[in-house]
Order: C-alpha cells, then structure tokens, then sequence
C-alpha cells in the first residue's frame, strides 16, 4: 500500500480553484466545493491556523471567592455620655449639637434620656445586620468594660466582633493611646489603654471611633499590635505547647484625625459620624437641605421623614437607598484597589455596609473641617463625581415630598411616586460604553450599577442582555463581573421560571464557565443544572431566533459540568442529558450544536462506566458514527473525541470488544479527512486503540516487518493483480492465480481490524502536515520499542537488521541518491548527517526504529541534533528513517530529477521553511508514551472565550489585520476587473472527502487538472502515460469517461492541464518533451509538439492565453504557442559565480490574467520573473 499524497489546488493569491483533488494510486477523492463558479479559497479559519492546538491562556483567573470569608457576629455599643455632665477638654457651644441616635437627651424624662440613645442606635445597627447580636453598654465602668470585652471574643470564638465606641461624654483619646470610661460611682474618668482593650477583643475585629481626636487611636494601636505580637512570640519560644492569641486583622472606622474636634453645629447631630454609618439616607437628607443654596420649605426634619421604607425599592425611601448603594459601591469600585474593594465591599454585610456608609461620611464631615479616618486606609471620595448623580436623585425624591405628603394625609390618594431615572441613565451609558469605548480593557464604572439593577424585575432583562454583551469581550470582562460579585445574582436567578430570561442567561453562564470551571460545583446546588437541561431538551422552545445556538450553549455548560467532575458526570446520568445529545447529533441546521453535543456526551462518559453502558444502551456509537461524513470538521474531530473517551471499558467482554473493533473500522476512512485537526484527532483515537490491544498489535508490527523483508527479497512483478493483494504484501509463489494471498501464507492479523488500523498509522507518518505526522511517528516508534523488548523482540531485531543489510547494499549500488526532496535552503549544522532515502515499504519520518531501544544504550538520551538518524526535519516528510517506500511497478520510481544531485545551497539569504502556526518538533530525547492527549476539548473551549457579538479583529474595520486584508482583497479585484469579469467570491468548504473515484490503474497519478467553470470533469496524468478523463456526476464505478494511452511512448506524464478561459484547451506535457493538446471527444491528440530533446522537468499553460512553457534540464524555459512554434527561450538568472548555470528547471507559473512567467532553478536561491514588454527586457532576477 502506498501512501497517499494530498495535495489542494488553491492558492490566496494567483489561482481560483472549484475543487480540492487528492491523489491516490489507486483512487482519486474529489472534494467538490463549488460546481458553478470560480472563487477564492482562503485557508485561515482558526481551525488551520491552530490544527485545534489551544492557545496558552492570556488571562490570569482571579480568585474572586471570599474563601476566608468572616461574619460580624456579635456587637458592643459602649456609649460614654454622662448626660449633663460636660468632660474638662471638651468647650461645648451653646447652642450647639445636642442629637445623639437622632434623639434629644434634653427631652424628659432625662432619667431614661440614655436608654432610649441606646436603644434607638441599636435599632439603627440592626437596619444594617440584623443577625448580628448587639449589646448596650451605657456609660460602662473600666470593670464592665473588661468583663463585655472579653465576653464578646469568647462568644464570637474566631469570628469578627464590633466595639463601637461613643466618647462624646468622656475626655479625648490621649496622645499615648488611652480612651476614657467611668468608675463605678461616676467620679472620675478612668483611662483604658488600648494594649489592654487588644488583650480583652482579640481578633478579629472592627471598631468604630465617634469622638474627638480619634486619629490618636489610630496612631497608637499598631504600635501596640506590634508589642503584643511580640511577646507571643517571646512566650511560644518558651514553651512550645503555649497558643498564640491573634490580634490581627482589625479595621478602624474614626470619626476625625489627630487633632480635630467634631462638629458642634447646632444643625447637625452630635454623633454625625455616626448618623452617617448608620443611618446614611436620613442623614444624606438632612445634609442635602442644609446645603440647597436655594430657598425651600423643607427642614431637614420634613425630609427626614420622607416616605416609605428602606427595605422596599418601589417605595421613595427604598428607591434613594438602592440607588445610595449603586453610588457607593460604585465610588469604591472606580477608586480601591480590587482586593481592597472585595475585602471591604463582598465579604460581609455589615463590613460592607459600613464601609458604604462611611463615604458618606466622608462627604458630609469634610463639609465641617472634619477628616473621618479608616485603617485601611481608603482614600478621599467625597469630590467623585458620581456624587453629583446622588444629589439629583435626591432632589428629585425631595421635589415630590409635599404630594408625597398630602397622599399620606389623605389629600392627594391618587398621586403616583415618579421613580428616579437614575438606574434608566446608567443603563444607557453602560451601553454606550459597550458600543463605542470598550476599546481597551478598561473597567466599566457601571458595573456596580448593572449588579444593583439585576435586583429590579423592571430592569433585568436589560441589564442582563448589557451583562451578556460585556462578558462576551472576553475572559478579562468575564473576571471583572466575577470579582463585582455578579455570580450569586446569576446563581440565584437559575431558579426563575421567567421565559424571558432563559437565553440571555445560557449566554451568561456560558461565558462564565468557559473561563472559571470552579463554578461546576455551583450548578449542583438546588439542581442549577437542570435549568439547562431542560432548554437542552428537543421539544423545548425559547423566544430567540437562534434557539439552536442556545441549545448548543447548554450543551457546553453540561459538559463543563462533567470536565473533570465525578459527581457532575453522576448526576447529569441520571437525567435525560445523553439522550437529548443523541437526538441533537441529527440537527443538520447549527453544526455548533452537533460539535457540543458529541462533546458533552464524551465528557459525560469520560471515565464512567455507567455512562458508557447506558450509551450502549441506547446505541450511542452508532449514532455518533454518522457523524463521520459531516459537513464540518469541528463536528467530526468532536465526534471522534468522543469515540475516544469511549474507549477503556475496564470490563471487555465480547460485546464491548465487538463495538469498539466496529467503531474502529467506521472512523478508519477519516484517516482519508481533507482536515489536519480531525486526522490529529484520528490518530488520537487510534493510539488509545492501540493501547488497549497492544499485544495484538505487536503482533501486527512483527508481521508487517516480515512483509517488508519479503518485499525485499521478492519485488512484485506486473501482473495487473497486484491490488488483489489488500492490506497485505506477499511474494507471487505465496497467491493465488487470482491475485490473492494463499490462506497458508496469511498471518495471524490478516485482514484483520488491527491490521488495518496499524497500516493506516504508517501511512498518515507521512502525512503532509507536521503534526499529524509528528503523532503518528509517536505512536508507531512506542510500538516497536515495546516490540523489541517483547518476546518476540530477538526475533524482530534479525528482520531489522536484515532490511538494514538490503538497505546498505542498495545505497551502494545507487550512490547518487540523494534527499528526494525540493532542495528548500537549511542551516548547515542541519544538513550534517542527513540519511539517504531508497524505495521500500513505507515513508518514515525521523523516530527511533532501528535504533537502540530506551534502556538499552544511552544513545537514548543523546541530542537529537547530534544522534544518527534523528535530525530535526527540514520540511513535512522531509527527513526520513531507513523504513523507506515500497515500489511496485517500474513507473512507480520517483521522477528521474528527485535522483540529481543538487549543489549544496549556501547559507546566505536562506529562507527559514515555514511550518504550521503552533507546531513543535518532537523531542527524541524523550520516550514516546500511549495514548496521546487530546487538546481539542480545551480548543472548543476557547470558542466561548472569544467575543460572538461583534466582529473578529480580522473582520472590524480599522484593525491591522482587516487592513491587510482589505488591500490583498482590492488588489487583486483590481487585477480582475483588468482581465476579465469579477467572479463570484464565496465561503468556506468541508474539507471533506464526498466521493472515492477508482482511478481504473495500477500506476500513480501524477498530475491532474479540473474544468474550473463548472468542476465536474477532471482529468490525472498517470506514470505510465496514461491520460484519463473523469465526469464526477457518474457513479464513482462508471466516473471515467476517457482514456487515452500510447504503449510505445509510456512517458511519465509531468503535466495535465485543462485552461480556465481562452479556448480552454486541455493540455498534457510527457517527461520526453512531447505536449499534447486534446479533445475530450476524440481518441487522438489533435496535435504533437516535441518541445525539447532534454528531459522536459515543468510545464506550465497561461489560463487565458495560447501559450505554454516549459523547463528543461538544461537550465533553460521554452515558451511556445498552441501552433507549436516557439516564441521564447530564456535562461533564468543564476546565483554569484553561475552556480546554478547548469542546474535543471524546477518549476515555472504562468500569472492567471497577466503575460507574465515565473521560473526557478533546482538548487537555486531565487525566483525570476518575465513578462512582455515593448522593451526589450530579457529578465529581472528576484532574489527572495
């Protein structure tokens, strides 16, 4: 069996092809992918730029999860007033601030005056954290300060506890870092220094400050923090069992800095601070009226009372108080660090509600020459110009308060609250930013405001559909919203039975999950899951246009619930998930959904052996294996994805033996697929195979060894029988007369599944693509290092060194030979000890058969630079091992110019040969392991990762990439319109295989040419002169229509080529110089030009023009006309000194519009180009 050669007529730039041919030596696959006009075809969809390898991650996943999340669980209210009682550092105006909790201690009865502070501020706590349990400490003494204080910690255990500390009756804290308290009779301030309060609450926790001079705390506290650490560590060094108590973290919320006293005017509260904390609308009422330079009937105290309650956003005082929140978070979003801002704003209800509320505090006290102080520090807000969006909001809430208040009187019972434009405005301007300034990867302010409309039914499929278009920017935006804090919304929201809300949140959770995996665990609780499951199902129905897409998102959600996630996998089999990928596996509308189905299926059965039976059950392979011929690649590389996690039932009876042999012979033909990502995925598929029975294909190598030698010692002869032979090779006196091989001469793998698969792993080992024959190097040189340490290895080692003693006698007998290949300009150190290449069996690349085997010589680990036979290649199928190429028949030879001897090329402007984008040469150092890994799942991955919504860089205008492109394109529609009419410009293609047409001989095919109009007829040049016409219309068995054959000239046909316009004559160039110019409709050329009497080494006809050339091995191009006169002869510049003066033609082109030609010298460094010209011009040398 020889390997088949792929070749795709198609280039970006000159040619305008309607079909991919592939040649084989017995079969021709035609792909067609138009048969009515002529088009480009541009291969650079993501899929051949990538070959399905995925791309190193560019993002780093933030650890948005509050893991060492603390609770505020209890609280202590220590409020120092000593009501009527005025302490010695403290000048109290008069009037001056006297509201304390928003109630007046003068009011009677002044006896309960501090129980009815204490009580009111603990109702204002609770409005923030009700579950936290708060206790008042009125006026306490140094005595019940300790025993509340530690109290507190021992209650809390490890969790947070909030001091919050009323001085107003007491003197400033000290400059040494003393706060004042009472003795027992009230006589005298007793100072508590905060070394001690640190040793009574422990850690963690939160004080707040409301006195004068609190910045002295603040000031004093680390430095005994420190004093305190200290001395734990003094005392576990002397005695080991000793427990360390903690004193870190803490945080510090302070009414003013070191020397500044709080406000004292008489508009105001006296704790102002905390008014701001803890009832911030009120108090930003309050100070709104205070401050409104224009004349009003509204006291602060009428818009105190503003309608309506905090907890209800529909009503005014609850709507001020979602839009507070908006602002604030917002504010902090836009000006803390991220980490600061999660610490602060997403790990605690209180914490964040405090922290809110102390920008408030900022504003209002800066107003007063007052600087309220945090530890952390947070910096100064109170000028952020979002502020002037509160003030609107609360002034367009205050203009309504006199109806507000004749509704509530009973005047006006029919008036109708106008609610705020505020969320409306931001929404819009989050869309703005979406459409027009998401250019860098700057963060929305807006983000904070979406998260807060998501609460609003009003507003939510807005923001949802604005959220979805922001995660589709990418993983950036993705990580942003994790870190908002948007996943418990969205989370949340999995319980709604809204319809409405169905697609955008499959595109929501889809984006989430295909950047953070870790949300797996999420979909498990309250059965998430099931929320797509359902959408996944075949009758459901959503109210989008793209209902299919949608579904295939649910697809993807499911199998990331699986990836990687045994009790996901569990559950999702115990639903009808499998089931609905089976049925969606024949949606022939959406390939995306067919790609996800395969592939949540393979998740779902990865390493499940329920699954994998239930699929059985319900005849999963099968259905999977229609997928072989799909239209799209994606869907078949997905398709053999799964097939492969199919594979490994630990239990192999008959049955599961039986499905998996079947299976293997259904995917086979793929290896044949026009896509290097689903053959990469093919050879995947086998190497697990190959694993799993790796005795019987040990077998299978030891036998195909045999049938190398044999193939050695008795070459085939010409009976015309020789394809009766099948997979198999064996000498005449071993067939039968029919051709066949006699039962007593077959192996034990004759024919057989493993047979099979193993022939098509050495034919794609030199498949012309990098990667593929990279893997399928990997797969054969790990069999036959296991062979030659089997049993059987002593044996297999004789036949090695049997074909290598035929081998070294071959070399000797033909010394020109040389590397077959076109001589592309390498690296010299490269070219040091490159092997000879002879007819044999099978094409190699470099691997390590019939080398020493790992363990046994430490030539092993020997640099593959510096290691016989293990040369980095210098092209696909460049660098071979000595398993060479079977010849079968005499015109099967290489063409007689793979047999010159080409001059060494010099190192001087040589071109490095290109290589697929992400390809990386094999390590020979290391040993080849089964079965590959598989990176197509991760690739898919990345299809959700990148934005669907707008255009790609490529496509949007502006870009470098679309630039480029756009002058590429104009340029050669200029170039069209200069020649002929613009043709039609169409999509992508298949790549796929549609019909195998038997080329009717034993001989190769060694060119072919299409009817480019319409692309049914086609013709191939054979090796022993053969010309044959196809009609790809017919049935594969009756496609060939013509045969033209000359026994007395059996010249290799160089050249068939069928004229895109012009007269569209059809044309054939033989290797001695004859061109023939033929009519499909007749039996004999309709005329014979001899060309040449050297040997003629390219040919190449002008498309439109009656023109042809040819190159010849005596370094000169001959242009002629269809009458066979010659118009030119040229000599093609040669390379310093006239190297190259001597060296054959080895390839020419016609430009397809223009009169102009291209030709290049075998061994040379450049390409020449002529054209006509009324200038007599004879060249211009073009050095690349």
């Amino acid at each position: 069996m020889l390997a088949k050669v792929w070749t795709c007529l198609a280039s970006p730039l000159w040619n305008i092809t309607s079909s991919w041919l592939f040649l084989d030596t017995k079969h021709l696959c035609y792909g067609i992918f138009n048969a009515h006009d002529n088009w480009y075809m541009y291969f650079t969809d993501k899929r051949h730029e990538t070959t399905g390898n995925p791309k190193e991650s560019s993002y780093e996943l933030q650890d948005w999860r509050m893991k060492d999340r603390l609770k505020t669980v209890s609280a202590a209210l220590a409020i120092c007033l000593n009501i009527g009682v005025e302490p010695p550092d403290q000048l109290k105006t008069t009037p001056g601030a006297k509201l304390e909790a928003w109630q007046d201690p003068t009011n009677p009865p002044v006896q309960k005056a501090l129980e009815i502070i204490g009580k009111s501020l603990q109702s204002q706590y609770e409005t923030l954290a009700i579950r936290t349990r708060y206790k008042q400490y009125l006026d306490p003494s140094v005595e019940e300060t300790k025993k509340f204080c530690q109290s507190l910690r021992r209650n809390a255990k490890e969790e947070r506890v909030l001091f919050h500390y009323n001085g107003h009756g007491v003197p400033k804290p000290t400059a040494s870092g003393e706060i004042w308290v009472f003795n027992k009779n009230y006589t005298q301030y007793i100072p508590v220094s905060l070394y001690d309060l640190q040793s009574w609450l422990g850690a963690p926790t939160f004080y707040v400050w409301d006195c004068s001079d609190a910045g002295n705390i603040l000031n004093n506290f680390h430095r005994f923090v420190e004093k305190h650490e200290q001395e734990e560590l003094e005392n576990s060094a002397k005695d080991p069992n000793y427990s360390i108590l903690p004193y870190k973290p803490y945080i510090h919320l302070a009414a003013c800095g070191v020397k500044e006293n709080l406000p004292t005017n008489p508009l105001l509260p006296a704790d102002v601070f905390t008014s701001c904390l803890t009832t911030p609308i009120e108090m930003a009422l309050w100070f709104f009226v205070l401050q409104n330079p224009l004349p009003s009937q509204i006291t602060p105290e009428r818009a105190k009372k503003l309608p309506g309650r905090l907890q209800e956003r529909r009503t005014p005082l609850g709507e001020l108080n979602w839009i507070f929140t908006a602002i604030t978070d917002t504010i902090a979003w836009t000006t803390l660090p991220r980490p600061l801002f999660r610490k602060f704003f997403r790990q605690d209800l209180m914490v964040a509600a405090l922290f809110r509320n102390f920008l408030l505090s900022q504003r209002i006290m800066s107003a007063y020459n007052c600087h309220p102080q945090s530890y952390p520090a947070l910096p100064d807000t109170h000028q952020h110009p979002l502020w002037e969006s509160w003030d609107l909001a609360v002034e367009m809430a205050l203009a309504q308060l006199p109806q507000l208040e004749d509704k509530e009187s009973g005047l006006r019972p029919d008036y109708e609250f106008q609610n705020s434009s505020f969320f409306t405005e931001q929404l819009t301007a989050f869309e703005v930013y979406l459409t027009q300034g998401a250019v860098t990867h700057k963060a929305p302010d807006q983000l904070p405001v979406v998260l807060q409309v998501l609460l609003s039914q009003q507003h939510r499929v807005r923001a949802l559909i604005l959220l979805g278009k922001f995660l589709d920017m990418g993983p950036w935006a993705v990580n942003l919203a994790l870190s908002i804090g948007i996943f418990p919304y969205v989370l949340k929201l999995l319980q709604s039975a809204a319809n409405e809300l169905k697609p955008v949140m499959v595109f929501i959770w889809t984006r989430v999950l295909a950047v953070d995996i870790t949300c797996q665990t999420d979909l498990l609780k309250d059965s998430g899951y099931m929320y797509f499951a359902v959408i996944l199902k075949p009758t459901e129905g959503l109210p989008v246009v793209d209902s299919l897409e949608h579904k295939a998102m649910c697809a993807f959600i499911l199998a990331r619930l699986c990836d990687g996630y045994k009790q996901g996998q569990t559950v999702c089999n115990q639903s009808e998930i499998m089931t609905y990928c089976l049925v969606h596996l024949q949606n022939a509308e959406n390939p995306l959904l067919r790609q996800w189905a395969c592939l949540c299926i393979s998740q779902l059965w990865k390493d499940l052996p329920d699954a994998k039976w239930r699929g059985i059950r319900e005849n999963a392979p099968s259905k999977l294996a229609y997928l072989v011929r799909d239209v799209c690649c994606e869907v078949r590389a997905a398709m053999l994805y799964a097939m492969t996690t199919f594979l490994g039932i630990q239990d192999l009876t008959d049955e599961v033996a039986r499905i998996e042999e079947n299976i293997s012979w259904t995917v086979m033909e793929m290896a044949n697929d026009g896509n290097a990502m689903v053959r990469k995925e093919l050879l995947v598929y086998f190497s697990k195979f190959i694993q799993r029975y790796e005795n019987k294909f040990l077998v299978v190598a030891y036998e195909q060894l045999q049938e190398e030698r044999e193939y050695r010692q008795f070459p085939p002869t010409d009976d015309g029988n020789d394809h009766k032979m099948g997979l198999h090779y064996a000498r005449l006196d071993n067939r039968n007369p029919d051709g066949t091989i006699k039962a007593t001469a077959q192996g034990v793998a004759h024919n057989s599944i493993f047979a099979a698969v193993w022939k098509h792993v050495l034919i794609m080992a030199v498949d012309p693509h990098p990667e593929v024959q990279r893997n399928a190097t990997i797969i054969i040189d790990c069999i036959h290092i296991s062979l030659l340490q089997s049993p059987l290895g002593a044996h297999a080692q004789n036949i090695i060194d049997d074909i290598k003693r035929r081998l070294a006698r071959s070399a000797a007998s033909n010394p020109t030979t040389a590397d077959p290949r076109p001589s592309t300009p390498v690296r010299q150190d490269s070219m040091a000890s490159a092997p000879t290449t002879q007819q044999g069996l099978l094409k190699r690349t470099a691997s390590y058969l019939f080398t020493l085997p790992f363990g046994s010589s430490s030539s092993a680990d020997t640099s593959p630079d510096h290691s016989l036979g293990r040369n980095t290649p210098k092209s696909p199928g460049a660098q071979r091992s000595p398993l060479p190429l079977r010849s079968r028949l005499p015109d099967f030879n290489a063409p007689p110019e793979q047999n010159d001897t080409a001059a060494t090329p010099g190192t001087y402007h040589a071109a490095k040969e290109p290589m697929s984008g992400v390809f990386e040469p094999r390590k020979l150092s290391v040993a080849p392991t089964l079965p590959l890994e598989s990176t197509f799942f991760e690739w898919s991955i990345e299809y959700f990762r990148e934005p669907q919504m707008k255009p790609n860089e490529a496509e949007e205008p502006g870009s470098t990439d679309y630039n480029e492109r756009l002058w590429r394109r104009s340029r050669n529609e200029a170039i069209l319109r200069e020649t002929q009419p613009q043709k039609e410009i169409a999509g992508s293609a298949p790549e796929l295989c549609v019909v195998d047409i038997n080329a009717r001989s034993g001989s190769c095919v060694t060119s072919l040419t299409s009817d480019q109009m319409t692309g049914n007829v086609f013709v191939a040049g054979f090796g022993d002169g053969a010309i044959r016409v196809f009609d790809a219309r017919n049935r594969p068995q009756e496609a060939m229509v013509k045969k033209w054959k000359d026994e007395t000239d059996r010249v290799w046909i160089k050249s068939v080529h069928m004229q895109r316009g012009g007269q569209r004559e059809l044309l054939s160039a033989s290797r001695n110089g004859k061109v023939k110019l033929w009519d499909i409709r007749m039996d004999k050329p309709l005329r014979t030009i001899n060309t040449t009497s050297q040997t003629l080494r390219t040919a190449s006809t002008h498309e439109h023009l009656p023109v042809f050339a040819v190159g010849t091995g005596n370094h000169s191009v001959k242009v002629f006309n269809f009458e066979g006169r010659e118009l030119s002869r040229i000599e093609p510049y040669s390379s310093f000194l006239h190297q190259a003066r001597q060296a054959p033609i080895s390839a020419t082109a016609f430009h397809p519009h223009r009169m102009m030609l291209a030709c290049a010298a075998r061994g040379d460094n450049h390409v020449n180009m002529f054209t006509c010209s009324e200038k007599k011009i004879p060249s211009s040398g073009l050095e690349l």
